[in-house]
């Protein structure tokens, strides 16, 4: 019986060294992503949902209006799906301090908190899903990695009780 806690645990904390990569590790890529920088003006964007599988389950355009004022920034999203279906969500960020943010919006339950370092945007919030897709409150751990000045890549993973549902992956560019 010792022996098999003595697994568990060691299995445990195996696991538990591999839970992820800290924001802090990107602190010296370049391109720096500043969301007041980047998020200012116009910038589109193109993505798609894939189910745990792969399979991709719905795709989209976003059109972001952005503006910042002070250190609080208004993030203007307009979703076109390809089930014809459109959204709209507005975030408002807060720049807490040199590293960290924080934002809510209509969907969001609580506050989605986040950490910059380097050229990437660690950012953690709960969705509250529409009623057509259960109305589910589902957990989205967000990745931003900013390419070059005008091209910033997103991968979002959707889990709920800590199981992986679906990923969403967007590829932004800034108009200039």
């Amino acid at each position: 019986m010792l022996k098999r806690i003595a697994a568990v645990l060691a299995l445990a904390a195996l696991t538990a060294s591999c839970a992820g990569v800290a924001p802090e590790s990107y602190q010296d890529e370049k391109p720096a992503l500043d969301l007041a920088r980047y998020f200012d003006g116009t910038v589109d964007g193109w993505g798609m949902v894939q189910d745990r599988s792969g399979k991709v389950l719905r795709r989209f355009y976003v059109k972001i209006d952005a503006k910042w004022e002070g250190g609080v920034g208004t993030l203007d999203e307009s979703f076109d799906w390809s089930d014809g279906k459109k959204e709209r969500r507005v975030w408002t960020i807060t720049k807490v301090d040199a590293n960290t943010y924080t934002g809510t919006a209509g969907d969001v339950v609580g506050k989605a908190t986040g950490r910059a370092f380097g050229n990437a945007l660690a950012w953690k919030y709960v969705l509250k899903l529409p009623p057509e897709q259960g109305g589910y409150e589902v957990d989205l751990d967000d990745w931003m990695y900013l390419v070059d000045e005008d091209t910033l890549l997103n991968r979002s993973v959707i889990e709920k009780f800590g199981i992986r549902f679906a990923d969403i992956t967007i590829a932004f560019r800034k108009r200039r």
